[in-house]
């Protein structure tokens, strides 16, 4: 029986499963947007909340555990640089579902699975100033 548990198992093992959510997570901080099954984004939703409540501390230590639970070192940088300021001020839900309907091939709930506030990239915020100034 699994009363009270939280997890699901999608008939994987604990490391591929670790290494699965650990990929959806890296994803969604690395390209603001991810398209997945609507099981596994409600499970990847639980660990990218926990990464952006860590990475708020701003500490070494809660860069260290989000380099340890991450595939990047990219990944980390940009949590820390643009996820995160970009959600100052939210006391949670920071990420949102959209269900896109189910997938021909097997019938699966599909859905989108994207940030609340849209992060701005480090690299063309660097860049906009260049361009008007270039104009000037």
């Amino acid at each position: 029986m699994r009363h009270n548990r939280v997890v699901k198992k999608f008939g994987r093992s604990t490391s591929h499963r670790k290494a699965l959510m650990s990929s959806l997570v890296t994803n969604l901080i690395l390209q603001s947007s991810i398209k997945t099954t609507l099981a596994k984004a409600k499970q990847a939703r639980r660990d990218a909340e926990k990464m952006v409540t860590m990475a708020r501390k701003g500490t070494l230590a809660a860069r260290r555990v989000c380099a340890a639970r991450l595939q990047s070192p990219q990944a980390v940088q940009m949590l820390f640089d643009s996820v995160v300021p970009a959600l100052e001020g939210r006391n949670g839900g920071y990420t949102r579902i959209l269900k896109l309907g189910q997938r021909r091939s097997d019938g699966s709930e599909m859905c989108l699975m994207q940030w609340v506030v849209i992060p701005a990239q480090k690299a063309a915020a660097d860049e906009a100033p260049a361009e008007t100034a270039e104009k000037a």
